[in-house]
C-alpha cells in the first residue's frame, strides 16, 4: 500500500519536533524537555593513572574545550578530596563537583568507599536518563595499599593498576600497561616518566589535549602531592612537510 505526502504530513506535524525528548513512562522529562547533562558544553579530555611500588600517580591536562574551541586553559581537573584521596574527572566540567562533609568524628572517606558511592550515583543517574557526563578516576591509599579505580557515566566501574579515560583509553593505556607489566615495582620517578610519555603521546594525537597538565601523587608516607602545571616538550617539524 502506497502513502502520499498528504497522508504522511500529519504524522510529522503532530509528533515531537526533531531533537526533542520523547516521554518515557515514569520519567520526569516530557516531550520537548531539555537535559543539560546530555549536552555537555565545557569538557575536559583524558585522565591517566598508574600504580607504582608505594602509591599512585595520575595526570590531567588543564584545557576546557568549548565544543572544538580550546576556550579555557587553566582548569583543574584533579581534586584533593581528603588527605588520602585524589579524584580526577574527564567529561563535562560543570558536572564535576564533590565535597566531603567534615563531621569531626574521626572518620575519613576511603578510596574504596568513594569508588563504591560514585558507582551507585552514576548508575542511578544513568537509569533516570539524566547521567552525569563524567568519567572519574579515584586514586588513594586504602588499608595501606595503593588503590586506583574508575567509574564512567553509565556506572561501569573497575579497579586496575593502569587506568585512562577518554582518548587516553586507546592511546595511553597500552603504553602504561606495557611499562607496568615489565616492572610492577617501579619507583615514583619511573612512574612519572611513563606518565609524562603518555601525556606527550596524547598531546600529539588528541585534538582536545593541551601541553600543560597537573600531576597528582598519593603515597602512604608522604600523603597527597599536587604538581603543576607541567609543560610538555613537543616537536612539530614533520607537520609542515
Amino acid at each position: 500500500m502506497a502513502f502520499s505526502d498528504k497522508d504522511i504530513a500529519p504524522l510529522w506535524h503532530n509528533g515531537p519536533s526533531p531533537g526533542a525528548f520523547y516521554h518515557f513512562p515514569g520519567s520526569q522529562y516530557g516531550t520537548g524537555g531539555f537535559q543539560k547533562s546530555q549536552a555537555p558544553i565545557t569538557t575536559g579530555t583524558s585522565v591517566v593513572g598508574i600504580q607504582f611500588k608505594d602509591g599512585i600517580v595520575i595526570a590531567a591536562d588543564i584545557l576546557g574545550s568549548y565544543g572544538s574551541l580550546a576556550r579555557y586553559r587553566n582548569l583543574e581537573r584533579l581534586m584533593v578530596v581528603n588527605e588520602n584521596i585524589i579524584l580526577g574527572a574527564s567529561g563535562d566540567y560543570a558536572d564535576f563537583h564533590l565535597e566531603e562533609k567534615c563531621l569531626d568524628d574521626g572518620f575519613t572517606l576511603k578510596p574504596k568507599a568513594l569508588h563504591c558511592w560514585l558507582t551507585r550515583v552514576m548508575y542511578n543517574r544513568r537509569s533516570n536518563f539524566d547521567p552525569f557526563w563524567n568519567n572519574f578516576v579515584i586514586a588513594g591509599i586504602d588499608n595501606e595499599k595503593p588503590f586506583l579505580g574508575t567509574v564512567d557515566k553509565l556506572g561501569t566501574a573497575y579497579i586496575d593498576p593502569v587506568i585512562a579515560t577518554g582518548y587516553g583509553a586507546y592511546m595511553a593505556t597500552p603504553i602504561l600497561r606495557k611499562a607496568y607489566e615489565e616492572n610492577n615495582q617501579m619507583s615514583k620517578e619511573e612512574a612519572l616518566e611513563h606518565l609524562y610519555k603518555a601525556m606527550q603521546v596524547l598531546f600529539y594525537r588528541d585534538a582536545r589535549s593541551f601541553p600543560k597538565f597537573h600531576i597528582g601523587i598519593v603515597t602512604k608516607e608522604e600523603g597527597i602531592e599536587l604538581r603543576g602545571p607541567v609543560s610538555l616538550d613537543s616537536y612539530w617539524g614533520p607537520a609542515i612537510l
